[in-house]
């Protein structure tokens, strides 16, 4: 991907700061957890034509802006969220998602990578166990009866 290259470059030349996970490392990381695609889904909104989203079974599991990326937005299970937040003051409410079901992950103020891979793995993991069954149940119910 050419151009996302040059953005990365142009980015980190343009920066004065270093976040734990830099952009070209946390979308390596990404599609490296398998049947994973990536797009820029909101051209058409404005602002969203530099928004990256990864998804798995069809369904969004992690989103930043490649230019600002300033904030990283996973799904989360409920019960994590006011826990995670009260104990990182780097986590907390997502761009434009549910705050019930999504954090938002402020890359510029991290203390590591460690978490953040943590929490992009659980977002990925969450979305994959959802969809994955509810394709299998639809595939079920769609095979003929054998004769």
């Amino acid at each position: 991907m050419h151009y996302f290259s040059n953005l990365v470059f142009l980015h980190s030349e343009l920066c004065n700061f270093a976040p734990m996970i830099n952009i070209e490392t946390l979308r390596d990381y990404c599609l490296s957890l398998g049947e994973v695609v990536e797009k820029m889904p909101f051209s058409k909104f404005k602002g969203g034509d530099t928004v990256l989203v990864f998804y798995v079974c069809g369904h969004m599991f992690c989103y930043f802006d490649i230019e600002a990326y300033e904030v990283v937005s996973v799904k989360c299970q409920p019960e994590r969220i006011d826990e995670l937040k009260a104990e990182h003051d780097w986590i907390g409410n997502p761009f434009n998602e549910s705050p019930k079901h999504w954090i938002g992950i402020r890359i510029k103020e991290c203390d590591g990578d460690a978490l953040v891979r943590e929490l992009v793995k659980n977002s990925f993991e969450i979305v994959k166990n959802k969809y994955s069954k509810q394709t299998s149940h639809v595939a079920k119910r769609n095979q003929s009866p054998v004769l």
